[in-house]
């Protein structure tokens, strides 16, 4: 049932600068706010949807389906720039003007296209996946084995290794072969190397360089769960520090599977924040 101030939730194809529809959903009342989904996420699956919901009755909330997935298209060859684009796209399809959160690879994407569209008024990111020192292993041998997997056609070999990677244990993941997910997610395998291609080189356990992330001007929340691993609490600080205007917050009792009844209340409060 609709809240007294949310709207409808409403469906278009927008189409990114390459041409490729992108699939975008619009529910809610408010000032814009875009979601980007991390790896093997979409409309369909995984936390957007209900972080929407949470949303709704504060914001206009713009949530798609990332190129490869759901119902949005994948032109070849891939470049992560046509992933920006495809943000852009939303962007202009939301007015021209909103507020951007991403969570794990799509935090980067996100942080990303905040570099590059100036429409971006507030940026939130959660548990951008960066490897910044010795706390743990690189993945170059991990997106190189999802890579392989996905050339020789084996789906579900590439989404075992990139739920290895991330740390998820060996007996949960054969649970999870049973249960009618696993389908779903190697449906959209292939685009694994697409989050690779995003995050890899932030993973070699080098610390960042704040140079990079000079342009970013616009107020930042980087959040991380303050049960996640230590590696990740050390990227995201990290992060928060080489950007201009960021803040970091660590969210007690959370981890990388997002529950949007802890998250909803933090990001309405920054996003309603006056600059």
């Amino acid at each position: 049932m609709l809240t007294e101030n949310a709207q409808p939730a409403t469906t278009q194809a927008v189409l990114s600068r390459d041409g490729t529809p992108i699939a975008c959903e619009r529910r809610g009342k408010g000032h814009p706010l875009i979601l980007v989904d991390g790896a093997l996420c979409s409309r369909s699956m995984g936390p957007s949807g209900p972080l929407a919901k949470a949303l709704e009755n504060h914001f206009t909330v713009f949530r798609y389906d990332r190129r490869g997935r759901g119902d949005s298209g994948d032109t070849a060859p891939y470049a992560v720039e046509r992933e920006v684009d495809d943000i852009d796209a939303v962007l202009q399809a939301a007015g021209g003007e909103a507020y951007l959160w991403g969570m794990s690879s799509g935090a980067m994407l996100a942080l990303m296209a905040a570099t590059r569209l100036p429409g971006i008024r507030k940026l939130a990111l959660y548990e951008a996946p960066l490897i910044v020192d010795g706390s743990r292993k690189t993945t170059q041998a991990d997106w190189a084995t999802i890579r392989a997997a996905i050339a020789g056609g084996r789906r579900g070999d590439a989404v075992t290794a990139f739920l290895k990677s991330v740390g998820m244990p060996s007996l949960l993941i054969l649970f999870m072969k049973l249960t009618p997910i696993w389908p779903k997610l190697k449906a959209v395998a292939d685009t694994l190397p697409h989050d690779g291609a995003i995050v890899a080189g932030d993973q070699l356990g080098k610390p960042l360089d704040p140079a990079r992330w000079a342009g970013v001007n616009v107020p930042t929340l980087v959040t991380d769960g303050g049960k996640s691993p230590t590696w990740m609490r050390h990227g995201n600080k990290a992060l928060a520090d080489a950007l201009p205007k960021a803040s970091y917050r660590t969210l007690p009792g959370q981890n990388h599977m997002l529950k949007p009844a802890a998250h909803a209340p933090v990001l309405t409060a920054f996003f309603s924040e006056r600059d």
